[in-house]
């Protein structure tokens, strides 16, 4: 029965980081172009985290913790959450929300070059090749004219390639690091201190903070979803899965996100989505198959212990 249940929550926690994750790209897109970026991620990742915690003391969950799980949960808050994923709210005032999340596909191979030259990991064929179809892929995508037109392209690249580099070497960093056992409460230490340093990032840039009674409706809406499912629900799956199984298994999310953000895209913005679109997702998927071959995640398993 453990097995099975373990099982099914493995599962649950993917579909969080491929499904409602993919869903952030457009959410964001929307609120920063009303709100600052670090005071937008800032907001959403404290009030998760508040939420966390009054959650678990509602629940009679202990939230004490040890120093040294303290300093780990405040540099993994920092490398996911004020570098990874602010600087990457950040680039969506230059690029738009599926390109961000195409070029963020690129994170398996960043994970693995960082295990590579980090652990001394010899990197196997199979994801060798998956991640060179994921690339395949991403060039279909963004070899389209109509992707980078805008002023600042460069430089939302630019951030949203240091948010990779944070998100990787975090992702690597939290598999072998000493953090609460409960997945719950790792999480809401881990949003409640990211959010903090974002908060003085914002200020050390000179945002202009708001009330939410103040937002429009719809970013009043997308902040709620964004705090209950894109950070509480998802970032939970997320830390549950790097204890779970290998890095770079979770990493394959970041190749379903774009095809969930470029449907929400469709769907929502109608924006167009192009033959050379869904053939590129299909060799996306496929990079997805060779990554979580059996084969590679025995490897990896081996690994870990």
């Amino acid at each position: 029965m453990g097995k099975s249940s373990n099982s099914a929550l493995v599962i649950l926690a993917f579909f969080a980081i491929y499904v409602i994750w993919g869903s952030t790209y457009l959410l964001n897109k929307i609120a920063v172009f009303e709100l600052p970026p670090f005071m937008l991620a800032s907001f959403r990742f404290v009030t998760a985290g508040a939420l966390i915690f009054a959650w678990a003391k509602l629940m009679k969950i202990p939230i004490a913790i040890s120093r040294r799980q303290l300093r780990n949960t405040i540099l993994a808050g920092f490398l996911f959450l004020s570098l990874g994923n602010g600087l990457a709210v950040w680039a969506l005032k230059y690029v738009d929300s599926g390109f961000a999340a195409l070029e963020i596909s690129a994170q398996p191979l960043i994970i693995l070059l960082m295990m590579r030259i980090l652990q001394g990991k010899k990197i196997q064929p199979m994801s060798v090749i998956g991640v060179i179809l994921g690339f395949i892929g991403i060039y279909l995508l963004v070899s389209q004219k109509q992707i980078v037109t805008k002023e600042g392209t460069m430089v939302g690249i630019a951030m949203i390639f240091a948010c990779m580099l944070s998100w990787g070497y975090a992702s690597i960093f939290v598999s072998k690091a000493d953090l609460p056992t409960n997945y719950f409460v790792n999480t809401g230490y881990q949003m409640f201190t990211g959010g903090l340093i974002l908060a003085l990032m914002s200020v050390g840039f000179g945002e202009t903070w708001s009330v939410p009674w103040v937002w429009s409706g719809k970013v009043q809406l997308v902040m709620v979803l964004l705090v209950l499912f894109g950070s509480i629900v998802a970032f939970t799956s997320f830390n549950y899965l790097l204890k779970a199984v290998s890095p770079e298994k979770v990493a394959t999310s970041t190749y379903v996100n774009p095809i969930v953000a470029l449907i929400l895209g469709w769907y929502f913005l109608d924006e167009r989505i192009t033959a050379q679109s869904i053939v590129a997702a299909v060799i996306l998927l496929t990079g997805v198959y060779f990554i979580n071959t059996k084969k590679t995640l025995a490897l990896f398993e081996r690994f870990k212990r």
